[in-house]
């Protein structure tokens, strides 16, 4: 019979290691530091570890928003950008507001420039739209009334500023109609812009102005810019 053997007890088998040690191994393997509940790792080197506490950053070298962010991860960030105070969007507006109405002003003196320039050069060339150009600028009236203004002088005179109508009722009054607009001399005395009341009745701009004034007074300029008055057939009517 074969003698029992007896069985040497070995070491106990090994445990399954839990899994804060293997936290801790897994950190002290790559050279990791613990700072309160966080733990940094740090790259393992090649060769021997060497000790990094002293070069790691600490808690007193962050601000106090990331530690308490790093402590507390609910905690709220505080951004490197203040907000902007509702003041501040208000000053924005106003600059906003006001570059807008410099441009604006701009472009209505670049446009006064231009129309004045054209005004200019109608003057400069003579004759009829001359003459009307120059009775506006002096009664400060619009430019655009120009078409219905001439519309009337070709209605009334062709014209003619040496026009003199001896057949209507004027005329047989003794007060014949004269110039471009054909008016009677009281009414060309009484309307005749100041600037020009010196002037004969036939001078083209003194007669246009005495002209456009009487209409503007007794039918309204909208009558003016219509290029007279008309009946239903849309024929002329005198003034």
């Amino acid at each position: 019979m074969v003698p029992a053997r007896h069985l040497i007890a070995g070491p106990p088998p090994p445990s399954a290691p839990s899994v804060r040690t293997t936290v801790i191994a897994s950190a002290a393997a790559v050279g990791a530091v613990a700072t309160g509940s966080l733990t940094m790792l740090l790259p393992a080197e090649s060769t021997a570890p060497t000790a990094v506490a002293d070069e790691a950053p600490t808690l007193g070298a962050l601000s106090a928003s990331s530690v308490a962010m790093l402590r507390n991860p609910a905690t709220p960030a505080v951004g490197s950008l203040a907000p902007v105070a509702p003041d501040g969007f208000a000053a924005a507006d106003q600059h906003l507001a006001m570059l807008g109405k410099a441009t604006d002003i701009a472009a209505r003196i670049a446009a006064a420039h231009q129309e004045q320039a054209r005004i200019n050069s109608v003057v400069a060339q003579g004759g009829l739209d001359s003459w009307i150009a120059q009775a506006l600028r002096i009664l400060d009236m619009p430019q655009s009334l120009a078409p219905g203004v001439k519309k009337i002088i070709m209605a009334e005179s062709g014209g003619n500023p040496h026009a003199i109508n001896l057949t209507d009722s004027n005329a047989r009054r003794g007060t014949p109609s004269q110039g471009l607009m054909q008016t009677i001399p009281s009414t060309f005395r009484h309307y005749v812009a100041p600037e020009v009341a010196g002037r004969p009745i036939t001078d083209p701009v003194a007669n246009i102005t005495a002209g456009i004034n009487y209409m503007v007074e007794n039918y309204g300029i909208n009558t003016v810019a219509a290029g007279g008055r008309s009946n239903s057939l849309g024929n002329y009517i005198g003034y």
